[in-house]
């Protein structure tokens, strides 16, 4: 069956095509926002849910014509019902809907977390069930237990800011734009590590929960008390110790649910995933104490309609889906991936 997939959660607008019995992934193209926000020093939600709406069509003509198919050769038309901005939500879901209903084909929600967490199943090197999967992005850090497609265990998760967000704020911090945190981690591969003393938050908590506010909190109070002594800040040497602050919290957390589950598979998932410093810090781990590590291709670790597709694949294969081809619909910004559940 011809999918097409369709993510406008925040700031990219994702379409692809997926089918299984015909090679895969056909095509997939990601128009990105960014040069927009970046006045503004973050999303604006209004515009976000404007220019999907400008973009859906074109990209979808798009994808299209690269696997040279037609509106008419699809079978199913997936789209991310939430987590995500209320607005850019509906833009995406009433273009999915509509089409679908047009088509007299199922129209199918997915989580837009769900789809994180399945695309390293994409790869020509993929993980098998069951697995324990980091996902890791500006509004999401969570550790879950992945038994199957649709069964997901929560293990732990941020109880303030996400890893990406905390990367984003240091780098507005340190003056390096929006959004900052790859052109952070870009600035410490040229620092020295160990020249400022930053907190591993909750790093021997005993469990599997996350706090990054009080990292970043830490990175302002180490500016403002330089910039009254007149002292002189390494930019580098600052986003070294931070990046290897956040890597080493998740790198830590990560090697605990392993051990606890038993499992000997991680899979990493969301932008922050594509990190060097945290791709090249858990691989050392997982050689360290045992476990295979798993990601995405470094195209599908930001937001996708790929992974959109694809999950809606596996959940139809699984017989999970709640397809349906009706005008009325809805989203939700707000969803609880372990709630999903499987009937």
């Amino acid at each position: 069956m011809l999918i097409l997939g369709v993510e406008t959660s925040c700031d990219e607008t994702g379409l692809a095509l997926y089918d299984r019995q015909a090679g895969g992934l056909l095509a997939h193209a990601v128009h990105s926002q960014v040069a927009m926000h970046e006045a503004y020093g973050g999303v604006v939600p209004e515009l976000a849910s404007r220019d999907h709406l400008r973009r859906l069509v074109p990209l979808s003509r798009e994808v299209l014509a690269r696997a040279g198919r037609t509106f008419g050769d699809l079978g199913a038309v997936a789209y991310t019902e939430g987590p995500g901005l209320a607005g850019a939500l509906l833009a995406g879901a009433s273009f999915a809907r509509s089409l679908a209903h047009a088509l007299g084909v199922p129209a199918i929600g997915i989580h837009h977390l769900e789809g994180h967490l399945l695309s390293p199943l994409l790869s020509s090197t993929a993980p098998t069930f069951p697995f324990v999967a980091l996902l890791v992005s500006g509004g999401h850090t969570q550790l879950m237990r992945v038994h199957e497609v649709g069964c997901y265990e929560l293990l732990g998760e941020t109880q303030d800011d996400a890893a990406g967000e905390a990367f984003d704020k240091t780098a507005t911090l340190l003056g390096l734009g929006y959004p900052g945190g790859p052109a952070l981690s870009r600035l410490a591969e040229s620092g020295r590590p160990g020249r400022y003393k930053l907190p591993r938050p909750m790093i021997a908590s005993g469990d599997l929960e996350f706090s990054f506010s009080g990292l970043k909190t830490a990175v302002l109070t180490l500016l403002n008390k330089e910039n009254k002594t007149g002292g002189k800040i390494y930019p580098q040497n600052l986003a070294r110790d931070f990046v290897d602050a956040v890597v080493g919290v998740l790198v830590a957390k990560c090697a605990l649910a392993m051990q606890r589950t038993g499992l000997t598979q991680l899979v990493v998932a969301g932008g922050v995933g594509a990190n060097s410093q945290l791709r090249a810090a858990l691989n050392a781990k997982g050689k360290e104490v045992g476990f295979d590590v798993f990601y995405p291709e470094p195209e599908l670790c930001t937001d996708n309609g790929a992974m959109i597709a694809f999950a809606a694949a596996l959940r139809l294969e699984a017989g999970l889906s709640a397809a349906a081809t009706g005008p009325a619909f809805g989203v939700r910004p707000r969803w609880d991936l372990a709630a999903i559940g499987r009937p």
